[in-house]
This record gives C-alpha cells, structure tokens and sequence, in this order.
C-alpha cells in the first residue's frame, strides 16, 4: 500500500527507517517498486546521471516533468518526490506555479527543494497551498560553487549550528522530511533529534531517520565519480559491457541471430510463392 505524508511520520516515531531510492525512468522505478522501497526521488541528479552534464544546474522544469511521468506510469503505488530545478522557486511565486505543475503534471506526491532558513517562507507557501515538501540542507548540489565545491558541510561548530538552525526553520516551516547531505553523523544525529520530520541521509550516517542512494550509483551503473558514502549492492555495468560485448561478437561471427529460436517462418505456401513454385 502506498505510503502517504502521515506515515512518513509514524514511521519516525517507531523508529522505523525510511528507504528513499532516486529513480529517473520507468523501468528503474517499476525495480524500485517491486523490492519495496518507501519512497522514489525523482532528482535533478539525472543533469548528471542520465543527460551528462557536469552539473544539476542546467535541468529544467520539463526534463524533471518528463522523469516524473515516467517514474509514476512505473511506480504507481510509491510515494514520489520530485526535485524542483534550480532557479524555479527563488520567489513564492516561482515556486507555487512551478510545484504546481510538478504535481499536476508530473503526478508526482511532493516536491524537494534545496536551501536552509532563507527559503521557510516559500515552503511555507508550498504546504499552505497543499503541496508536500522535502527540505535539502548540507551539501546542495545546486549551489556548489558558492559551497567551494563538493566539500562534507558543518564541519565546523559555526556551520553546524547554522545547519541545525536550517533545519529548525524549515521544520517550523511545514517539511514532512529533509534530506542531509556530505554531514558529520554527529551533526545529523543532533538534527534528527532536534526536528519532528523525518531525516533522510546521504553521507550523513546512520542517526538519520532513513537514507537515500541514486539507483545507479547503488547499482554500479554510473561510475563518473563515486563518493564516499556510495555503497555498489550489483555491478551492472560490468555485466552489461559484457553482454554488450558476446552480442558483438555473436553478431560478426554471424551466431546471431539463430534462425530457429530468434526469427520467424513463412509458410510454405508463402514460401512457394516467393521462391515461384
């Protein structure tokens, strides 16, 4: 059965982790449904992991509308969280129309922004106007250059009280969860404490109220960089290179296609026919 806002909730307050696992299509998502994850994030990662760029930066509202159908038509009984891209909720108004369509159009369940203190007031807007959120504070990877890069955050004691103030105002603000990113597990400890939703982790330790991996990552399909906190369950990308590789060689040795199990037969009248008997 799927899962809705309020037993993102309870499952907090059982202490029951949270699985979160970011998809990008239909078949990775009907995968994800079928082993039984919590939750899918459809994230603005895909700039990186499927459109090959070097950030998330140059994705737009239609790519992530795009994924976000296809993750639903492949996960219909999944809660779905879909990334808005950077720049589309800089102003209440920005991110109502946006998130709007998000839903609407995308079908997905809630949205998921980055940014701490500064953006409360527009995910006040957001769940005001009906439309779930998931806050992102630590490392946001919309934002790197100002952050120096993809740098572990709160490392020190100023940076980690602000993050806790972060995550403070936008618990305030009406998030039903917040992803941490790149953080001391000390520091995820203390917010996952502090705050009443719940805390999804990606490099932030085992304190968090669940975790969040990128479906290729986890399945060694994508490879560009791998941070730490990447744990590989299935090396995919070894396995397809070799199939891909036997159907080359399969194919110039002239082995396949076999004409019996891989073709199809005329009949024979048609057979008589083509050969003008």
């Amino acid at each position: 059965m799927k899962k809705l806002v309020p037993d993102f909730f309870a499952m907090k307050e059982k202490k029951e982790k949270i699985t979160m696992l970011t998809a990008y299509d239909y078949p990775s998502a009907r995968w994800a449904e079928e082993a039984g994850v919590d939750m899918i994030l459809v994230g603005d990662s895909l700039g990186n992991v499927v459109l090959g760029y070097d950030s998330t930066v140059p994705v737009t509202m239609e790519d992530m509308i795009h994924h976000t159908k296809a993750v639903r038509r492949g996960a219909p009984e999944t809660f779905v969280v879909t990334d808005m891209p950077f720049m589309t909720y800089a102003t209440v108004e920005d991110a109502l129309r946006n998130g709007a369509r998000i839903i609407q159009e995308g079908g997905a369940d809630a949205v998921k922004l980055e940014g701490g203190e500064h953006f409360a007031p527009i995910v006040e807007a957001l769940v005001n106007s009906g439309i779930p959120v998931v806050g992102h504070i630590g490392l946001t990877p919309q934002t790197t250059t100002q952050l120096g890069g993809f740098k572990v955050q709160g490392k020190d004691l100023e940076s980690a009280r602000r993050l806790l103030r972060d995550a403070e105002a936008l618990d305030r603000a009406g998030i039903f969860a917040l992803t941490l990113e790149a953080i001391p597990l000390e520091v995820a400890k203390t917010i996952s404490e502090k705050i009443s939703a719940p805390t999804i982790g990606i490099g932030a330790g085992s304190y968090c109220d669940g975790q969040v991996l990128v479906f290729h990552d986890m399945l060694g399909i994508f490879d560009r960089f791998k941070p730490k906190f990447v744990k590989v369950y299935a090396d995919l990308k070894s396995h397809g290179i070799e199939g891909i590789r036997n159907y080359v060689k399969e194919v110039k040795e002239g082995t396949f296609p076999d004409n019996t199990q891989h073709t199809y037969a005329a009949s024979e009248d048609l057979q008589g026919k083509l050969y003008g008997d």
